[in-house]
C-alpha cells in the first residue's frame, strides 16, 4: 500500500519530519499532492532516494522549475545547468566545478568573514536574524564572488529577497536587473580577470560563452539563497538544544561536522525538484510511467534509521554525514562546499556571542523548512 500525503494537511506543514517519517516506515515510495499539484511520486527512504537521484532514467526538465513572467531578452539566461542533462550538462559541469571546489571555498573564507562581521556589528540588541542577517548574507557573498560593485550591492540584496520568495511580481521584476548586472560583471571579468568565480572561469582552458557565464550568475542567485534558511534553522535548532549548543561552543573545531549534521537534521529542503521518468520504470515494486514526476522527500530520507543511528537525535559530534541535503549523482549541488563554508563562518561568529530566542515564527511552506522570523537578543 503506497501512503498518500497531502501538502495542505496542517500536521504535514507543522511537523513534516514526523509526517514523512510515518510514510517512510510504511513504504519506500509515497504519493504527495495538493489541490492543483500532483500527485507525484516521492522517495522516502535513503537507499531509494540515492537510486532515483543517480538514475539516468529520471531526468530534470525545464518545466521542473518555475518560469516567471519576465521579458523575452532575459529568457536566454534562465536555462541553467541544473535543468540540463547528458553531454551538455557534463561539459558545463567539468568547466565550472574547479571554481566551486572545496579548496576554492576555503580560499574564499577570508572574504566571507568580514561580510559576516559587518552584518553582526550592525545588529540591534534585539534583532530578527532572518531579516537582519541571514537574508542579506548570501547575496553579499554572491556579489563578492562575481565582482558586483559595492555601490550596487544594496540593490542586489533586494533582488535576493525577491528571488528567495520563489514567485510573484517581485520575483519577476528582479530578473531584468539581475541579468543586466550579471552581464556587466561578466564584461568586467573578461577585461580584467579577478580572483573570483568569474575570473576562474575566464582563465579556464575551455571558455564559456557570455550567455553561459551570465546564466551561471543567475544560477548562483537562485541556489545561493539556501544558506539563509539553513543558518536560521540551525540557530533555532541549537537554541532549542542547549546541550548541543554547549558542546559546539566548547569545541568550535566541531563546526564543519556540526554543519553537516544540521543540514541532515533541519536542512531547508523538504521535497526536491521533480524529476521525470524518461520511460516506464519499476521502482520498489511500483510502476512509474513515462513522464510521471518523482521527488525525494528529504525530510524522511535524512532521518532514515536504515542510514543513520538514532536519526531523530541532533548530534553535532556525529561522524560522517551521508545526508542527501545537497542531492546526489550528476546534479549534486555545485555550490555545496561554498554553502558549507558560508554557514560555518556565520554560525561560528553568531555563537561567539550570547543569544537568547525571543520569537520564532515558522513559515507554512510544504516544500521548504524555513523561518519567517527569528528574533533574538544579542
Amino acid at each position: 500500500m503506497v501512503p498518500e500525503i497531502s501538502l495542505t494537511d496542517p500536521e504535514v506543514i507543522a511537523d513534516p519530519f514526523t509526517a514523512y517519517g510515518r510514510a517512510r516506515e510504511q513504504a519506500p515510495l509515497a504519493r504527495v499532492g495538493a489541490p492543483g499539484f500532483g500527485p507525484v511520486w516521492a522517495a522516502t527512504r535513503h537507499e531509494t532516494a540515492r537510486a532515483v537521484l543517480g538514475d539516468a532514467r529520471f531526468e530534470l526538465r525545464p518545466d521542473s522549475y518555475q518560469t516567471p513572467d519576465v521579458p523575452e531578452h532575459c529568457r536566454a539566461y534562465m536555462h541553467t545547468m541544473s535543468e540540463m542533462e547528458g553531454a551538455g550538462h557534463a561539459r558545463l559541469r567539468r568547466i565550472v566545478s574547479p571554481a566551486f571546489s572545496a579548496r576554492r571555498a576555503l580560499d574564499f573564507r577570508p572574504r566571507i568573514e568580514p561580510l559576516v562581521a559587518r552584518l553582526l556589528d550592525a545588529l540591534p540588541a534585539e534583532a530578527d536574524l532572518v531579516r537582519d542577517f541571514a537574508r542579506p548574507l548570501p547575496m553579499d557573498v554572491i556579489c563578492e564572488l562575481v565582482g558586483i560593485p559595492h555601490e550596487d550591492r544594496m540593490r542586489w540584496r533586494e533582488y535576493g529577497i525577491a528571488v528567495a520568495s520563489g514567485s510573484g511580481p517581485a520575483f519577476a521584476a528582479s530578473i531584468p536587473g539581475i541579468m543586466t548586472g550579471a552581464r556587466a560583471a561578466v564584461a568586467r571579468g573578461r577585461e580584467e580577470p579577478r580572483d573570483d568565480v568569474l575570473g576562474d572561469l575566464v582563465r579556464a582552458d575551455d571558455r564559456l560563452s557570455e550567455t553561459e557565464m551570465v546564466t551561471l550568475v543567475w544560477q548562483l542567485v537562485m541556489s545561493g539563497q539556501t544558506p539563509a534558511n539553513l543558518i536560521t534553522n540551525a540557530v533555532a535548532a541549537l537554541l532549542e538544544h542547549p546541550d548541543q549548543l554547549a558542546v559546539l561552543r566548547a569545541d568550535p573545531g566541531l563546526m564543519p561536522r556540526a554543519v553537516d549534521e544540521l543540514i541532515r537534521w533541519c536542512g531547508p529542503t523538504l521535497l526536491t525538484i521533480p524529476r521525470y521518468a524518461r520511460e516506464d520504470v519499476t521502482l520498489e515494486g511500483c510502476l512509474i510511467r513515462q513522464d510521471e514526476p518523482i521527488v525525494t522527500a528529504a525530510a524522511a530520507v535524512n532521518r532514515d534509521p536504515r542510514a543513520f543511528d538514532n536519526p531523530d537525535h541532533l548530534d553535532v559530534t556525529r561522524p560522517g554525514s551521508g545526508h542527501l541535503g545537497f542531492g546526489h549523482g550528476p546534479h549534486f549541488c555545485l555550490g555545496a562546499s561554498l554553502a558549507r563554508v558560508q554557514t560555518e563562518v556565520a554560525l561560528t561568529a553568531l555563537l561567539s556571542r550570547p543569544l537568547e530566542a525571543v520569537k520564532v515564527e515558522r513559515a507554512p511552506d510544504p516544500g521548504t523548512w524555513r523561518l519567517n522570523s527569528l528574533v533574538v537578543r544579542v
